[in-house]
């Protein structure tokens, strides 16, 4: 890029914004360039990022857990920014954000038809997909999410995997997953926009971490959606009560007493799980919590969560949750360890 130039970055707030991703992206973007280099005596980077607050209305306001807000500017036709990034919201998992800031929406369609490059954190994703702009397109957001983007946004082609989505082949339209996704989401701007070595600036002077391995390693697949059928909602509590024997589905099927094809179809309309998935799911939240936890042996874990077939519950575990049995630990490690000196410094 030309040295010298300005880009224009606009984070847009609103009443839902999650200030930590909002404060968070706008110090670090902010930093990036002319700060972290003069503080070192560096030649100047080969482009500086000006990241400004946008919203709805150019008046202070407060966002969630009432968290002021001052904005810079204002949404308008004549404010097209170089790069609009919406961030963290803080949203229920039914809340699809379809019935209000029709405003914002038309405005992120104009930003997008002007040539703006749009990326969002999080959930902040609900908003671009309500305005009708990943329609057939990959897409990640909190992991949480899942369901909310597979029922009201079916033409969304949702990945809950990545840490980052590409969602065109330009990297024009980019979706970062879960709440601290915003670290990747910050270096990957100032890596595209200014230089991949201001990013690794950046992430150094931080303390940033990137999240290599998605955000699987950190979801729940256990999310009992709501549903007014009263028949799964007992398959679910039975199967949470009773997932280790050696077959499940027959087990909920005969507890439940309805034809097993029945049981199937009415499961997977209330939950968009089958019964065999849910059960290994709960499995595997169980296998998490030992590993987590404890100092049980891999085999051991396996068959207390119903698997005597080790290498089928190691594949199963990496598919479902990113990482190996033995890696998931891994990753765990030190916040156990940390709690652990921290009981023991309580009791003496």
């Amino acid at each position: 890029m030309t040295a010298g130039r300005t880009i224009d970055i606009q984070l847009l707030a609103l009443e839902e914004s999650s200030a930590a991703a909002l404060y968070g992206m706008l110090e670090v973007l902010s930093t990036a360039g002319r700060p972290i280099r003069e503080s070192r005596g560096m030649d100047p980077a080969p482009a500086t990022l000006v990241p400004r607050i946008v919203s709805p209305l150019r008046k202070p306001f407060q966002c969630a857990h009432s968290i002021p807000v001052v904005p810079h500017c204002a949404m308008d036709a004549d404010n097209i920014p170089d790069v609009l990034i919406i961030t963290e919201f803080w949203l229920t998992p039914g809340d699809d954000m379809t019935d209000r800031y029709d405003d914002v929406k038309e405005w992120l369609r104009l930003c997008r038809e002007a040539g703006t490059t749009i990326y969002s954190v999080c959930v902040g994703s609900v908003l671009v997909a309500a305005a009708g702009l990943l329609d057939g397109r990959p897409a990640t957001s909190h992991w949480a999410f899942e369901g909310l983007f597979r029922q009201s946004f079916p033409r969304v082609k949702f990945d809950p995997r990545p840490s980052i989505c590409f969602s065109d082949p330009s990297g024009r339209l980019v979706t970062a997953a879960g709440a601290s996704s915003w670290h990747d989401l910050a270096l990957y701007t100032i890596a595209h926009h200014v230089s991949p070595e201001e990013a690794m600036l950046t992430a150094k002077f931080f303390l940033l971490n990137l999240h290599p391995d998605g955000q699987l390693p950190y979801a729940n697949r256990i999310v009992r959606r709501p549903h007014a059928d009263n028949v799964v909602r007992r398959a679910e509590t039975w199967l949470a009560e009773n997932f280790r024997d050696a077959d499940p589905v027959a087990g909920v099927v005969e507890a439940v007493g309805i034809p097993e094809r029945s049981l199937k179809r009415r499961f997977n309309q209330a939950t968009g799980q089958t019964l065999i998935s849910y059960a290994q799911d709960l499995r595997v939240e169980a296998a998490k919590r030992a590993l987590e936890s404890g100092q049980a042996s891999v085999e051991d874990i396996a068959a207390d969560v119903g698997y005597e077939n080790v290498a089928f519950f190691r594949r199963l575990f990496k598919r479902t949750s990113g990482l190996g049995p033995t890696a998931y630990r891994r990753l765990y490690r030190p916040l156990e360890a940390h709690t652990a000196l921290t009981r023991q410094q309580v009791q003496t």
